[in-house]
Parts: structure tokens; C-alpha cells; sequence
């Protein structure tokens, strides 16, 4: 009788045999990807579908109702984020003065040349407020929490974006590397004006 050395098998590739086995005889896919599906995003009573470039993402925190990934360029300055925050603040007024100060001009600038102000008056039944800056955010993941860490980020880009509908004011925000920003920033105009 001839023996054959089998080698030992490790626990975990055991397991991956067996699921992989498991998945083929029931039909299921080896591998889970990411659901592209095009998301229909909802601000109370509007809605819009995201474009298929934003990637939906499993929200950071209960104060989103969703979160997207917008991929860079390949060896680029890195990804942008947009999220979505329901019940929120309707006073542009009030908000936008606090978050343009999150903002360092670059030199030479002042706040208000680096923060600009508009409203998109094309979508029925809304009044969209539009606050636009770049240069140095100093970025807090939980802004109104004094224990939160301040991080600088360089050459930044944020849209924030008050969407008020009569029941309730939604948060927008488009973050993050200028030029990724920029790519995006057609799109993203282009989503909101589609809004109904």
C-alpha cells in the first residue's frame, strides 16, 4: 500500500472550502460585491436617483440617511463624500456663517471670497440654499462636540446644500478634495435640479 502525504488544513481553509462548496450547490456567487444599483435618494417629499458614479455606502452615523463614496482619480488627491442629513436646520442664515469659518482662505482670501452663497430656484415645491468654499477645512468628525479632534484639510472643496421642501429642511454635503470635488460638482447640481 502506498501512502500519500496529504498536508494539514488549517481551520479557516477548511471553512472557505466548505462555504465555497456550500455556495456552488446552492447557486449563490463566491464572492459579495457591492450592490450598483442606482439609489433613489428621498428628502421627505422629493426624491431624485443618484447618478451610478456615487457609490452608497452604509452610513457613518444615525444623523445620515445616506452616504455615498465618489471615487478619485487614479493616483489623484483622493475620494469626495456626499451624505445626506434629514430634519435638519432650515435657516441658511443661521447655518452658513458657522460652516464658512470651518474654512481657512488661502492667502490673500477672505471668507467670503472662498465662500460663496446661491439658491437653485428651479425645483417646484423647494427652496435650495447653496453654500460653496474651498481652501483649508478644519474638518471635525462631530462638529458641535468640543471633544471632537480638529484635522486640517488642504485644498478642500465643500458644497453644503440646505434643501427645504415646507415640512422639513434636508442637509446635503459634498466633500472633499478640490479636484475631486470639481469632477463631481456637475452631477451633483445636475441631481439636485432634478429633484421632484
Amino acid at each position: 500500500m502506498i501512502e500519500v502525504a496529504t498536508p494539514p488544513v488549517h481551520f479557516p481553509e477548511l471553512l472557505m472550502r466548505r462555504s465555497s462548496a456550500l455556495a456552488l450547490i446552492l447557486g449563490l456567487p463566491l464572492v459579495t460585491v457591492a450592490d450598483d444599483k442606482l439609489v433613489q435618494v428621498k428628502l421627505v417629499k422629493l426624491s431624485a436617483e443618484a447618478p451610478a458614479e456615487w457609490k452608497s455606502e452604509k452610513v457613518a452615523n444615525r444623523l445620515r440617511s445616506y452616504q455615498f463614496k465618489l471615487p478619485g482619480e487614479k493616483g489623484g488627491p483622493g475620494d469626495a463624500e456626499l451624505i445626506v442629513m434629514p430634519e435638519s436646520d432650515p435657516k441658511a442664515e443661521k447655518v452658513f456663517p458657522r460652516w464658512k469659518i470651518s474654512f481657512v482662505p488661502p492667502e490673500g482670501k477672505t471668507a467670503d471670497d472662498v465662500g460663496k452663497v446661491r439658491k437653485i430656484d428651479s425645483v417646484k415645491g423647494a427652496k435650495i440654499d447653496v453654500l460653496d468654499c474651498y481652501g483649508t477645512w478644519k474638518y471635525k468628525d462631530r462638529p458641535f462636540d468640543p471633544k471632537s479632534k480638529e484635522e486640517l484639510k488642504d485644498d478642500h472643496r465643500v458644497i453644503w446644500v440646505i434643501v427645504n421642501d415646507d415640512d422639513e429642511a434636508t442637509h446635503l454635503r459634498l466633500s472633499g478634495p478640490k479636484e475631486t470635488v470639481d469632477k463631481y460638482y456637475p452631477g451633483f447640481e445636475k441631481f439636485l435640479k432634478s429633484l421632484k
